[in-house]
């Protein structure tokens, strides 16, 4: 942390816990549909640096966008080339059977903070598939954090499977993707509240502008689900992210930012505070 001169006390970093990096390839990539080509090209960290400037964000958690190992050694390269990049979250085969002994290599690298899997993609079941639980299982011996990325149809398995790690420390992301374009919340917000006895499960306020209407949303679109959110993770298990350049396919960095901060007003400025970085820094953490 940084010393605030004129407080006389030290000053928190304001942290984007959810980011993404590529040199854009159109096989690789093929996720990135036609529908989507305004982030058809490369987003790297110099691309990224007015935004947080401007937005007055210090330091970035970068995650991983592909499933290669190549994705985390690109992701640790240009964190070690970008102070700003306080950690990131790699891809590494949690099914592989050598499983222990590639966390152990990766331990090398500090930056490494944790570990994803694009579960929404996979069929249902995967949460509870014994290879994957074994991998699972290594990751708190190395003190590494795991992302859930799911969607809504998913959280009942993600339910069972945080059961099994109760000293895991584990973080959904994008509020595992509420279909807020459809305003359907009702499953979505019982699901959710069943992660309130969870105190290792964490939420990020990212990915959720892309859930609405393509530059078509209203502030207050998203207020019911941040309320389901907040209700459910409290203000100390709650951090901003912006899920950027997706982000640019529904608006701007500074719309979110704006949504989010508007949202908080009605909180103290320690809870304030606490989403926008010390819950970022404490659950991965960031130097």
């Amino acid at each position: 942390m940084d010393w605030d001169h004129k407080n006389k006390e030290p000053k928190i970093m304001v942290v984007d816990s959810h980011v993404h990096f590529w040199n854009y390839d159109k096989v690789k990539d093929a996720w990135i549909t036609d529908d989507m080509k305004v982030i058809q090209q490369h987003f790297l960290p110099e691309q990224i640096k007015k935004e947080l400037q401007c937005n007055s964000i210090d330091a970035v958690v970068a995650v991983q966008a592909d499933q290669s190992e190549m994705e985390t050694f690109f992701l640790k390269q240009l964190a070690y080339d970008n102070s700003f990049i306080k950690g990131i979250v790699g891809w590494v085969d949690l099914q592989n059977e050598n499983i222990e002994e590639q966390l152990h290599i990766f331990s090398k690298y500090p930056v490494i903070k944790g570990w994803r899997h694009i579960v929404q993609a996979e069929p249902d079941g995967f949460l509870t598939n014994e290879n994957f639980l074994r991998g699972i299982g290594c990751l708190q011996k190395y003190q590494y954090t795991y992302d859930i990325l799911v969607y809504p149809n998913q959280l009942n398995e993600t339910l069972t499977f945080v059961n099994r790690f109760p000293n895991q420390k584990f973080v959904i992301d994008h509020c595992a993707k509420p279909t807020i374009s459809k305003n359907e919340i009702n499953e979505w917000k019982q699901l959710m509240k069943e992660f309130s006895q969870q105190s290792n499960v964490y939420c990020k306020l990212s990915g959720l502008i892309t859930e609405a209407k393509w530059n078509e949303w209203k502030d207050v679109d998203f207020y019911p689900y941040l309320d389901v959110v907040f209700d459910s993770f409290g203000t100390s298990r709650v951090m901003f992210g912006s899920d950027w350049p997706v982000i640019l396919l529904s608006g701007t960095y500074a719309m979110w930012k704006g949504v989010v901060k508007n949202y908080m007003k009605q909180f103290s400025e320690v809870e304030q505070k606490n989403v926008f970085g010390m819950n970022a820094i404490k659950f991965y953490n960031l130097s």
